[in-house]
């Protein structure tokens, strides 16, 4: 795999840590800017909606840049926004710091994924599409515990400063060694890429994206309370609960790279399956502490495992779209990220259970397995 694939996966672990991290942070920035928790919980929420809005805009917007210009401007702007953050006393003024830093990391994305399929050598494209979904995946099994632990003993804002720091040398390495088009400006037809991305194969790998990514952040949004109010576990156990999910996740995501290859396989089909049946089972264990750990473990790597398969099979079931393909993963992704959290939020507001969101993910991972049942589909192998 060359280098700059990595270089790559480098700029999206800082990424993915900014998106997952104010999580964490929630309570210094409540304290800090005088507004209401759940105002702060928001901020979140404005990020998904930034990552919905951006990709396409984006990536339609940069279809014509150079490769490099393109990457490093987005990046250079990501850097910005976290010190205009970092520095900022208003609170509006860092929730419109989120928006625009992910409308910039959806465009970041949308010509990294494609970048990195094409650098990859012939039938390493998902494994090429995994490594940047491994930078996400290491940010929620380091960025995301690092960036609550120095919120604690530097504040908030440090955070902030540490995301853009960790960005400077993926910049630097992107100024560098990023494929520049000689050729001028790449030749996209946006037209025929919106064709391709039309087709039932593409449209029903982002439908599965987002359902399988909607039933894994109904519950991620959740764990830190199902760890303290359902298990009784000390609030200090929380970080490594999730890192023990990251942790999954990486796993999930390295062998879908090493095995997928954008096929609807059948072990990707069995992986769907055994979705629900796992949500299920911690919604009915998640009480005792060690299955808790274990179980949170394995759906970490289920889940983020199967969504990288989906995300390689929309680049390989839409040859024709590189730009848009990516783009529109991102948004199905986030799309699932954002709607499913506030699907749990609904219900464990009126039931008072926090296992519930749990069993809303059960729900929601059945989903995938009725429409490829009925699409008839055949695995490939």
């Amino acid at each position: 795999m060359p280098l700059f694939v990595y270089v790559l996966g480098l700029a999206v672990f800082a990424q993915g840590t900014s998106e997952f991290m104010a999580s964490g942070l929630v309570p210094g920035i409540a304290g800090d800017l005088s507004v209401p928790v759940g105002a702060a919980a928001a901020l979140t929420s404005a990020y998904a909606v930034g990552m919905i809005v951006g990709a396409p805009a984006m990536a339609v917007l940069s279809a014509r840049w150079p490769r490099r210009r393109a990457l490093a401007g987005f990046l250079t702007a990501f850097v910005v926004v976290h010190v205009i953050g970092a520095v900022t006393t208003s609170f509006p003024v860092l929730f419109g710091t989120r928006i625009v830093a992910a409308i910039v990391n959806a465009g970041f994305l949308a010509v990294a994924m494609p970048t990195a399929v094409a650098l990859a050598p012939q039938g390493k494209q998902a494994r090429a599409t995994a490594v940047l979904l491994a930078g996400i995946t290491l940010s929620c099994v380091a960025g995301v515990p690092a960036g609550a632990i120095l919120g604690d003993l530097a504040g908030w804002r440090s955070a902030f400063w540490a995301v853009a720091a960790l960005c400077l040398p993926a910049l630097v390495l992107v100024f560098r060694s990023a494929p520049a088009d000689a050729a001028g400006p790449r030749e996209i037809s946006i037209r025929r890429e919106t064709r391709e991305v039309k087709a039932p194969p593409v449209r029903q790998a982002m439908i599965l994206a987002a359902l399988v990514n909607g039933a894994t952040f109904a519950t991620f949004a959740f764990l830190a309370v199902i760890a303290t109010d359902v298990a009784h576990l000390p609030a200090g156990a929380v970080s490594g609960l999730l890192a023990a999910f990251g942790v999954g996740a990486f796993i999930g995501v390295t062998v879908a790279g090493r095995m997928g290859d954008g096929e609807l396989k059948r072990g990707l089909i069995l992986a769907l399956c055994a979705l629900p049946v796992g949500w299920a089972v911690l919604a009915t264990t998640g009480a005792h502490p060690i299955a808790l750990f274990v179980v949170t473990t394995v759906q970490g790597g289920l889940s983020f495992g199967c969504g990288s398969a989906l995300v390689a099979r929309v680049m390989h079931v839409a040859p024709g779209a590189p730009t848009l393909g990516g783009s529109f993963a991102t948004v199905a992704l986030n799309a699932g990220a954002f709607l499913g959290p506030l699907l749990a939020g609904f219900v464990t507001e009126g039931t008072g259970d926090y296992r519930h969101a749990v069993w809303i993910s059960a729900a929601i991972a059945l989903v995938p397995l009725l429409l490829i049942r009925r699409r008839d589909v055949r695995p490939a192998g």
